[in-house]
C-alpha cells in the first residue's frame, strides 16, 4: 500500500503540470469571428441606407459593457450592400441579429423586412413574402 501512494502523487503532479501548460498555448492566439449582414435587397430599392446602419452598429455594439467604444476588439466595415463585423472571441451572432432588428424598428422597416440566417456566419435582410394580394383587389 505504501508503494501505491507515491505513484499516485507522481501521476497527479505530472497531470497538474500538463494542465498548467495548456492555457499558455491558447493565450497566444485570439479567435476572431467574422459575421456579414447582407442588405442588398432593401439597398437596391433605396429603402435602407447602409452607411446609417453601419454607424448604428458602431454606436450600439457594446464591448465590456460600454456602447460605442469598440476598443479594437470589434471592427465594422461596409462593402457596398454588405456590412462585415470582425470581432474577438466572446461575441455572438445573435447579438448582431438583435441590433439589426432594433435598427429596422427604429427606421420603421420591421413590418416589411426580416433577418434570416443565410449561412453559419451570415445574416440577410429579406422582404416578407406577401400572399393573398388577389383577395384584397377583389371587391
Amino acid at each position: 500500500n505504501q508503494h501505491c501512494v507515491p505513484k499516485l502523487s507522481s501521476i497527479q503532479d505530472s497531470h497538474l503540470s500538463n494542465m498548467s501548460t495548456k492555457p499558455v498555448k491558447k493565450s497566444g492566439k485570439k479567435a476572431i469571428s467574422k459575421f456579414t449582414i447582407d442588405c442588398s435587397a432593401p439597398v437596391e430599392d433605396k429603402v435602407l441606407d447602409p452607411a446609417s446602419f453601419e454607424k448604428f452598429l458602431h454606436d450600439r455594439i457594446k464591448v465590456n459593457g460600454k456602447a460605442g467604444e469598440l476598443a479594437g476588439k470589434v471592427t465594422i466595415s461596409r462593402d457596398k450592400t454588405k456590412i462585415v463585423v470582425n470581432a474577438e472571441a466572446p461575441f455572438s451572432k445573435r447579438y448582431l441579429k438583435y441590433l439589426t432588428k432594433k435598427y429596422l424598428k427604429k427606421q420603421q422597416l420591421r413590418d416589411f423586412l426580416h433577418v434570416i440566417a443565410s449561412s453559419k456566419g451570415a445574416y440577410e435582410l429579406r422582404y416578407f413574402k406577401v400572399s393573398g394580394g388577389d383577395a384584397e383587389e377583389e371587391n
